[in-house]
């Protein structure tokens, strides 16, 4: 069973929003869309460097260093330069809190 820890609350996110938050001393992000949270690393397969502070467009996430595009529904790359998916955790919401699976 995976451990769960709150890093949110429903209502705290707007849609098409995120947040960014440690998950064990590593960088994640929250996002919601239509309503929908969905949690990734913070880190861009190509080179390491932060992904979150991208472009969301729908369920996609573009690197805003080097246009490495991936879904945030299951962390699949969807364009170059990344060949590599980048992590997701599962979200799972009880009452008013967002909750995030430990790596």
């Amino acid at each position: 069973m995976p451990e769960f820890v709150k890093v949110a609350e429903v209502g705290e996110i707007g849609p098409g929003e995120r947040k960014l938050f440690d998950l064990d001393g590593e960088p994640a992000a929250l996002f919601n869309v239509d309503g929908e949270y969905y949690a990734i690393a913070d880190v861009c397969t190509h080179d390491d460097g932060p992904v979150a502070e991208g472009v969301l467009d729908g369920f996609e996430i573009e690197c805003p260093r080097h246009g490495a595009r991936f879904d945030i529904r299951d962390g699949s790359v969807l364009s170059f330069p990344a060949i590599v998916p980048i992590p997701t955790y599962q979200v799972k919401i009880e009452g008013k809190d967002i909750l995030i699976a430990r790596p």
